[in-house]
């Protein structure tokens, strides 16, 4: 398996990648998969595939956001039959390395919770969200624990995003080295 720049001028990759769009998320992008496909590969956004034997096994994009020091993750997808071997893990390293390397600071994602799989989920937002974010548990496998496990700290929700009591979890990672000068000194 190989980790590398998306070929956007390969159409053949175009396609498995909206098919890809299509599978894992058919609500989203159910017969407009080569639409999003389009937006994924615009000039100004990176765009990493995981390929094995020129199948595409994996996908990341990033969107340049407040003049590129901050970069919006989206999405982040990898093949069902190949999940739980890292891939998710190696496309996140290569597209932040990519983001610093561009002179990013801060790469963001939100992590919608419309299938219940999170506390949030069972609550109202508006109450008391700095404490219900502080006690978040994952009931069913949602992935904001794998994006912890790649060093993104939970940093807030937009609670009913994505509908009543679905909450979009926002998650953030610095990628660049703090500057010195900074830096708090220590009491």
């Amino acid at each position: 398996m190989i980790v590398t720049e998306f070929d956007r001028e390969d159409p053949a990759l175009k396609v498995q990648l909206a098919d890809l769009l299509e599978q894992t998320w058919p609500e989203a992008y159910g017969g407009q998969g080569a639409k999003e496909v389009d937006q994924l590969l615009q000039k100004d956004r990176i765009a990493i595939v995981a390929l094995a034997d020129d199948e595409l096994i994996g996908f990341v994009g990033a969107i340049p956001q407040y003049d590129k020091t901050g970069w919006e993750l989206h999405p982040l997808v990898v093949r069902d039959s190949h999940r739980r071997q890292r891939i998710g893990a190696r496309l996140m390293t290569f597209v932040e390395d990519e983001i610093a390397s561009r002179g990013g600071l801060v790469v963001y994602l939100g992590a919608d919770d419309d299938h219940q799989q999170t506390s949030l989920s069972q609550l109202d937002g508006f109450q008391d969200p700095l404490q219900a974010l502080k006690e978040i548990k994952n009931l069913n496998h949602h992935p904001f624990e794998f994006y912890e496990k790649q060093g993104y700290q939970v940093v807030g929700m937009i609670p009913d995003a994505s509908g009543w009591q679905k909450p979009d979890i926002l998650m953030a990672k610095r990628v660049a080295e703090y500057p010195d000068e900074l830096k708090q000194p220590e009491k």
